[in-house]
């Protein structure tokens, strides 16, 4: 894709962004209007604006070709919305038309979920890992071309969105065989973007690394809380509207570059509170079932009982969880602070300067691994740096 001007690509990233609220804010407008309820369809608004809003972004500060992707997927998405929202009417409120805005509607599904199954292969940099990937690309692309026409040639997947609507253009047989197909192998273009996200993972750089963990990190949250949630309830609406716009915001964070380095952080801390709520919750669970079917005590008895325990534990497993998550997985931030928690309790008892000079200059290498230290002593003039050198073999 062809990158434009500095002067024209944030004007144009802008003016699709605009574009897309426009139609969202028409969806609801028309929707409401007519009788239409906040349902499956309307739920993809905060997810079409987040990834609206980081597309722009990203396409105005960088040419990343992700922003387009995400420009182009989020105005497909609110066309899908004013389509859906003109036709669905109720049957006293039918506008005139609205048999072609369902047409609308099913031919942009079609190709609508591409640059969204695309954009695992491509992130961080717009590009697959390696040209041995490209196949894959232009295999999603004519999958999402196949989609397109089967339904705009054939009702197949028509009724099922319009049940009280005739296709307008049914000039073959159905196609829902073929359709099936080409939405399976959609789902095999995703997976191969998972797959090559850990290929390229294992590849990357220091900053490319951080880049990965930042979209993993989301989308891992993203899955557990919409299978927990769907696990719970029948229709986990709610859930995915709330999780689901963390992806592109993490793609954002990653691309520009924005508090890259807390990735890890997030990860312990999240890692940690997991642990240990899955901790409290078991033994809250056993506290009260111990109290009520083997002591026999009063329900709300065992139950204020289980929740004092629980909040006395709380603090307590909570450091010791966080340290061995910190130990495991967040292991050059853990050393970094053991050796400064190490430095810290030998300078209470230091005396001699240039023996405690020595030893923050070992401890700054140890922690940060810097190209040059220089120390500047009182005693020995503001003029007059005492450099140190880190060990050899781990300058940068």
């Amino acid at each position: 894709m062809a990158q434009q001007p500095p002067g024209r690509r944030p004007r144009l990233a802008w003016a699709l962004l605009g574009l897309t609220v426009t139609l969202v804010v028409s969806a609801l407008v028309i929707g409401f209007t007519g009788g239409e309820a906040w349902n499956q369809k309307f739920a993809s608004i905060p997810v079409a604006l987040a990834f609206a809003v980081v597309g722009a972004l990203v396409a105005a500060r960088t040419g990343n070709r992700l922003g387009w992707f995400f420009l182009g997927a989020s105005g497909a998405s609110a066309v899908l919305l004013v389509a859906y929202a003109y036709a669905a009417r109720s049957a006293t409120a039918r506008l005139p038309g609205a048999a072609w805005a369902a047409w609308t509607f099913t031919v942009v599904l079609g190709i609508v979920s591409t640059p969204f199954f695309l954009v695992p292969l491509l992130f961080p940099d717009g590009r697959p890992p390696s040209r041995r990937w490209w196949p894959v690309v232009w295999v999603a692309i004519i999958d999402g071309l196949v989609q397109m026409v089967t339904v705009a040639v054939s009702n197949a997947n028509f009724t099922n969105n319009f049940p009280k609507l005739r296709d307008p253009v049914t000039a073959v047989a159905p196609l829902g065989t073929a359709y099936s197909q080409a939405l399976a192998v959609g789902l095999l273009v995703l997976l191969a973007g998972g797959a090559s996200m850990i290929v390229r993972f294992r590849r990357s750089g220091q900053e490319e690394r951080l880049q990965l963990k930042w979209f993993m990190y989301a989308s891992a949250i993203a899955a557990v809380v919409i299978f927990v949630a769907s696990e719970l309830s029948n229709n986990p609406l709610l859930e995915w509207e709330i999780v689901f716009p963390l992806i592109p915001a993490a793609v954002g964070v990653a691309i520009l570059k924005y508090r890259l380095y807390d990735i890890d952080r997030l990860i312990s801390r999240t890692l940690a509170y997991a642990i240990v709520t899955g901790l409290l919750v078991g033994a809250y669970a056993g506290l009260v079932l111990l109290a009520t079917r083997v002591l026999s005590v009063h329900t709300p008895v065992a139950v204020a009982a289980a929740t004092l325990a629980a909040a006395a534990l709380f603090n307590p497993l909570r450091r010791r969880v966080q340290r061995v998550v910190d130990r495991r997985f967040n292991r050059v931030r853990y050393d970094a602070d053991q050796t400064v928690a190490a430095f810290a309790a030998r300078l209470r008892g230091a005396v001699d300067l240039d023996a405690v000079r020595s030893d923050l200059l070992a401890v700054v290498s140890s922690a940060v691994e810097p190209a040059h230290i220089s120390v500047w002593t009182a005693s020995h003039g503001p003029d007059r740096p005492r450099d140190g050198q880190p060990p050899a073999g781990r300058t940068r």
